[in-house]
């Protein structure tokens, strides 16, 4: 075995997974729910801004822009909590990959290096799953 071959290994058991895992989650988190928390007056009412966004800024298609504004605050505010908590943690990372796409695509094509950075930690929890510090294993869910 080469020497950075050792210490690749070292590395890896220096390192568990589950860390690692809490860390994407929270981290990829963030971004989401502080956008959602952006789009609402009070607890989750949209705000006027929000409607006039995806009215006139916005327009996923395919979908009225009420229920696209609808859809998106709530799930900006729903999946990063279930990703938080390491529950449901493949669905809900797969609804933001959804979304970061769908941003990507429609709404801010330019911003590929952040969507990038948002995409890493969602595949690799879609892949992995949440690790050991979640509700999903907890419940053996995962």
């Amino acid at each position: 075995m080469t020497v950075i071959a050792r210490l690749h290994e070292r590395i890896a058991r220096a390192v568990p997974e589950w860390p690692l895992a809490l860390l994407l989650r929270a981290g990829v988190a963030a971004p989401f729910f502080l956008s959602g928390r952006t789009k609402v007056d009070g607890l989750l009412t949209l705000s006027p801004s929000t409607r006039y966004l995806f009215a006139e800024e916005y327009r996923v298609p395919l979908l009225p822009p009420e229920t696209a504004a609808l859809m998106a605050t709530y799930a900006e505010h729903l999946l990063p909590v279930l990703l938080v908590l390491g529950l449901a943690t493949r669905p809900a990372a797969l609804g933001l990959l959804v979304m970061a796409l769908v941003i990507q695509l429609f709404v801010v094509p330019g911003g590929w290096p952040t969507h990038l950075l948002w995409a890493g930690p969602l595949i690799y929890l879609i892949a992995r799953g949440p690790g050991a510090a979640s509700l999903d294993r907890l419940l053996k869910l995962d």
